[in-house]
C-alpha cells in the first residue's frame, strides 16, 4: 500500500563525479612528485619531518644526493643517513654546460652551496630492478640536491642514463595547497605576481624575455601588449589576434616558424619562445561584464575591466571587452563551427615564454571565472618574470608521452648545428628541431638527390630503449610480432607492437646485440613504458631504459651511401666488413680507424633506396657529420629534410604513425601483414588472438591510388564510390619520378580490388570530386630491389 502512495526512489545521497585525472592533481594532500632526468639533477626544500622516497624508475641508474642547510652549509645528517661519498658525478654534471641543467645551477649559486667540499649519499646501481626505491625522513630544514648521473653510453654495455622519479610526503600540510613556484630560468629582471581576479600592467624593453606562469595549474590568464613608442605618440593600438592568426595561419602562433603576435597595423610585438601546455585560445575576448550579466552573475568581476584599471595610467583608453591572448585557455572551434570551452591543459608550473620584438607595455590577468570549467572551477595566481635579453633560450615545446610524465622540452639534436649550416627551416618533430628542407635545395632536389645519388639527414627523434637481462628475449617475444628467437645477434628487424585488441602501438626495429641484449627504435616514447609494463605485470628480469639521448643518428641514403660510407667506416675483424652488410644487419664501427669515434651502423632506412643510419653519442654527432659529408662530397652528398623524407617513404609505401596506423589499426589494415607471422611462430604474443580474428574477417585494407589530377590530396581526405564513403587517404604525394599525384588510403574491403574507381571528395566531400584508381603499393620498387642491392 505505501508503495503505490510513495513511488520508490533511488537510495542513499549522490555519489561524485568519477574523473580520472594526471597524477599532480589526483595525488594525497601534501604529497608532491619530482622526476630527475637521466643525466640531469634537481634541488627540492625540505623541513623537518617530510618523507622523501627516490625510484629508479626504469632500473640502473644510480643516484647521488647532497643536502645543505638554510645558509648553503653541506650538511649529511639533514636526511639522517651518512653521507661519505664524493659526488662526482653530480659535480659533472654541474661543470657540464648543460642548458637544462640552468636552473639548478642558479639554485645553488643563490644558496651560496659549494660542491667541492660536499659529501653525497649514494643509492643504485647498474643491476638495481625497475621500481626500486629509498626512502629517508628530514631531521631539519634545507635543500636536497638529487641527481641521476650519467655520461657517455657504451654501445657494447648499454649503460644509459635514465629516470629517477622523488615522492616528497610533506610533514606538515597547508591549509590552502599552493605549489610552489619553480626556478626561474636566468636571472629575473622582475618578478611580478597577478594575484588571483586581477591585472597587472608592465613594462619590458625590445628584446627582454616575458615568462608567464601558471603557478597551481589550470587558470587562465589574459595577455595584451602595446607598442610603448605609439603609446607615447597617443597612437593605442593593442595585440590583434585576427590579424596574427592571418598572417600566421595558425589559431595560436607557436615557437618555431610560425611565432609572432601583431597590432592591426600587422607591427610585429611578441614571439612566442617556449611553451610547455601547448594550448591556448586567440578566438574570443577576454572575459567581460556582459558576459557575466547574459548567464546571471551580475557585478562580478572581470578581466577587461581589470585591464582598464591597470592601464589607465598608461594613457589606455578603456574598452568593454578586450581583445588578448588568452593563455591556458582550453577553448577550440568543434567540426561544426561551434566554439567550446573546457578545463585548461595547464599543470602547475607551466609557463610560455615570449620575446618583446619592439618596447613594450603588457598587461596580465589572472582570469575571476568560478561559473565553468575555464579555471578548473578554482581561480587561483599566475605569475610573471621577465629576463635580460642578453639571455639566451633555445624554442621548445613541451610534450608528455603519458598524462603522468613531467613535460619534456624540444631538443636540439648532436647533428642540429651541422644541418644548420644549411638552413633554418626547423620544424618541431616529436620532441625535436629537425631540418624541414634545405634552403639552397628544396624538397623537390634532395628528392632526386635521394633517387639518384645520396642524401643524409638527421632522425635523431626515433626513441631508442636497451633491453637487457636474462629474460629480455622472453619479453620481445611476448611484446613484438615478429619472432625473435630466430633473430641473430647482430641482426636487424621490422616489427610491430600491438595492444590486446590488435591496434598497434608502434611499428619500429628491434637490434639484438647479444642472447640477452636488445635495442628497440621506434616513433613513441610510449613503446618503451609498454615494454617496462609488461616485464613489469609478468615479474620478468628484465630492464628497459630509454637510450634515445645518448643515440642520436643520421641517416645516409641512395645508390651511392655505401661508396661514401666504405671510406670512413671501420670495423673490428671479428665483425663484418663495412661493404658486405646485408639489408637488416648492423655492426659496432668506428670513424676512421680502431682509434676513431665509436657508432653503430646499421643497413636499414625509411626511403625505398640502399642505405644506412649510423649512430654516435651527441657528443660526437659534428664530428660524425663532418666525415661523412667530406667523403661524400665527390658523390653529390646533400642534406635533406622531413619534407623530402615524407615523399621518398609515401612513394615507397613506408607508413607512418598518426596517418597510416593508430591504436585503432592492425598491422593487416597498415599494410605490414608480414610482420605478423601467425603460422610459423611458436610463442604467444600480445595481440595474436584479436590479430588471428581480424585477419579471417577483415574491414579495412591499405591501397594505394593513382590520382588523375593535380589538385593536392591530404591525410584524412574522404574516399567515395558514388555517394558512399569507403575509405580515406592516409597519405598522399605528387610523385616528381612518376609524373602524377598518388596516394596511399584505406578502404572497405568490399572495394579493395585492383582498377576499382573510385573518387576522392574535397571541400564538403561532395562539392569537389577527383578520380582515382585503386592500384597496388608500394608505387615504386614494390619489390625492395633497391635497399636489397
Amino acid at each position: 500500500m505505501l508503495d503505490d502512495k510513495y513511488p520508490p526512489v533511488k537510495a542513499g545521497p549522490p555519489r561524485p563525479s568519477g574523473l580520472i585525472q594526471p597524477r599532480v592533481f589526483s595525488m594525497p594532500p601534501g604529497t608532491e612528485r619530482y622526476v630527475v632526468e637521466g643525466a640531469g639533477a634537481i634541488l627540492i626544500r625540505v623541513e623537518p619531518g617530510d618523507r622523501i622516497e627516490v625510484q629508479n624508475t626504469e632500473g640502473g641508474q644510480p643516484c647521488e644526493i647532497v643536502c645543505a642547510d638554510p645558509k648553503g652549509a653541506t650538511d649529511p645528517g639533514i636526511l639522517g643517513v651518512p653521507a661519505t661519498d664524493e659526488p662526482k658525478g653530480l659535480r659533472a654534471l654541474v661543470t657540464s654546460g648543460d642548458a637544462s641543467l640552468r636552473s639548478l645551477r642558479l639554485g645553488l649559486e643563490a644558496r651560496g652551496i659549494d660542491l667541492s667540499t660536499a659529501r653525497a649519499i649514494t643509492l643504485f646501481d647498474s643491476r638495481t630492478p625497475a621500481g626500486t626505491s629509498e626512502s629517508f625522513t628530514a631531521s631539519r630544514e634545507g635543500v636536497a640536491i638529487i641527481a641521476a648521473p650519467g655520461g657517455i653510453m657504451d654501445f657494447d654495455a648499454q649503460d644509459t642514463a635514465t629516470p629517477l622519479t622523488v615522492m616528497v610526503r610533506r610533514a606538515v600540510i597547508k591549509h590552502a595547497p599552493r605549489f610552489e613556484l619553480p626556478d626561474p630560468l636566468a636571472d629575473p629582471v622582475s618578478d611580478i605576481r597577478v594575484h588571483s581576479a586581477t591585472a597587472e600592467a608592465y613594462f619590458v624593453k625590445a628584446g627582454d624575455y616575458i615568462q608567464i606562469l601558471d603557478v597551481d595549474g589550470r587558470q587562465c590568464t589574459d595577455f595584451q601588449c602595446f607598442a610603448a613608442r605609439k603609446l607615447d605618440k597617443g597612437v593605442i593600438h593593442a595585440l590583434d589576434v585576427t590579424t596574427t592568426r592571418t598572417l600566421m595561419e595558425h589559431a595560436y602562433p607557436m615557437p618555431g616558424l610560425h611565432a609572432k603576435y601583431y597590432d592591426h597595423d600587422m607591427l610585429p610585438l611578441v614571439e612566442v619562445v617556449q611553451d610547455t601546455c601547448g594550448r591556448h585560445d586567440a578566438f574570443a575576448l577576454a572575459c567581460s561584464a556582459k558576459y557575466y550579466d547574459d548567464i546571471g552573475y551580475p557585478g562580478h568581476v572581470n578581466c577587461s575591466d581589470n585591464f582598464n584599471a591597470a592601464l589607465a595610467p598608461h594613457g589606455v583608453t578603456a574598452r568593454r571587452g578586450w581583445m588578448a591572448i588568452n593563455f591556458f585557455f582550453n577553448t577550440g572551434l568543434d567540426e561544426h563551427g561551434v566554439m567550446y570551452s573546457d578545463e585548461p591543459w595547464s599543470r602547475p608550473g607551466d609557463y610560455v615564454l615570449l620575446r618583446a620584438l619592439t618596447d613594450l607595455v603588457c598587461v596580465s590577468s589572472a582570469c575571476p571565472d568560478d561559473t565553468s570549467a575555464a579555471n578548473g572551477w578554482n581561480p587561483t595566481d599566475i605569475h610573471v618574470r621577465t629576463y635580460s635579453g642578453k639571455e639566451t633560450f633555445q624554442r621548445a615545446i613541451a610534450y608528455r608521452p603519458t598524462p603522468d610524465s613531467e613535460p619534456k622540452m624540444t631538443k636540439q639534436t648532436g647533428f642540429h648545428d651541422s644541418f644548420a649550416r644549411f638552413t633554418q627551416n626547423f620544424v618541431e618533430y616529436n620532441g625535436y628541431w629537425l631540418a624541414s628542407s634545405i634552403a639552397t635545395a628544396g624538397p623537390i632536389e634532395e628528392y632526386h638527390a635521394c633517387r639518384q645519388k645520396a642524401v643524409v639527414m638527421d632522425l635523431s627523434a626515433l626513441r631508442k630503449f636497451e633491453i637487457t637481462g636474462p629474460d629480455s628475449e622472453a619479453l620481445c617475444q611476448y611484446v613484438f610480432t615478429r619472432n625473435m628467437k630466430t633473430l641473430p645477434v647482430g641482426g636487424v628487424v621490422y616489427t610491430a607492437m600491438c595492444y590486446p585488441h590488435g591496434g598497434m602501438i608502434d611499428d619500429g626495429t628491434a637490434f639484438r646485440l647479444g642472447r640477452d641484449n636488445f635495442r628497440w627504435i621506434g616513433g613513441s616514447d610510449y613503446g618503451g613504458e609498454w615494454l617496462r609494463e609488461k616485464a613489469a605485470e609478468l615479474g620478468l628480469k628484465v630492464l628497459v631504459r630509454a637510450s634515445t639521448d645518448m643515440q642520436h643518428n643520421i641517416a645516409v641514403q641512395g645508390p651511392e651511401s655505401r661508396e661514401i660510407l666504405k671510406k670512413v667506416i671501420w670495423t673490428a675483424p671479428h665483425q663484418p666488413r663495412f661493404d658486405a652488410l646485408d639489408w637488416f644487419r648492423f655492426t659496432p664501427a668506428r670513424i676512421g680507424d680502431a682509434e676513431g669515434i665509436p657508432v653503430v651502423v646499421s643497413r636499414t632506412g625509411y626511403t625505398g633506396e640502399l642505405g644506412y643510419e649510423i649512430f654516435c653519442h651527441p657528443k660526437h654527432a659534428g664530428a660524425v657529420f663532418d666525415a661523412v659529408w667530406e667523403a661524400g662530397q665527390p658523390h653529390g652528398l646533400t642534406p635533406m629534410g622531413l619534407e623530402a623524407l615524407d615523399m621518398l617513404r609515401i612513394e615507397a609505401g613506408l607508413i607512418f604513425a598518426g596517418y597510416d596506423f593508430s591504436d585503432q589499426t592492425d598491422p593487416f589494415e597498415a599494410g605490414i601483414g608480414f610482420t605478423v607471422p601467425l603460422k610459423s611462430k611458436p610463442d604467444d604474443f600480445i595481440g595474436r588472438d584479436a590479430l588471428i580474428r581480424r585477419k579471417e574477417h577483415p574491414a579495412r585494407k591499405l591501397v594505394g591510388l593513382d590520382i588523375d589530377s593535380n589538385v593536392a590530396v591530404h591525410h584524412g581526405d574522404c574516399v567515395h564510390i558514388g555517394r558512399a564513403q569507403i575509405g580515406e587517404v592516409t597519405s598522399s604525394m605528387r610523385s616528381p619520378l612518376l609524373g602524377k599525384n598518388i596516394a596511399l588510403a584505406r578502404v572497405d574491403v568490399a572495394h579493395h580490388a585492383e582498377g576499382t574507381e573510385v573518387e576522392i571528395g574535397k571541400l564538403d566531400g561532395h562539392q569537389k570530386r577527383l578520380p582515382a584508381r585503386i592500384v597496388p603499393f608500394a608505387h615504386y620498387d614494390p619489390q625492395k630491389t633497391r635497399p636489397r642491392s
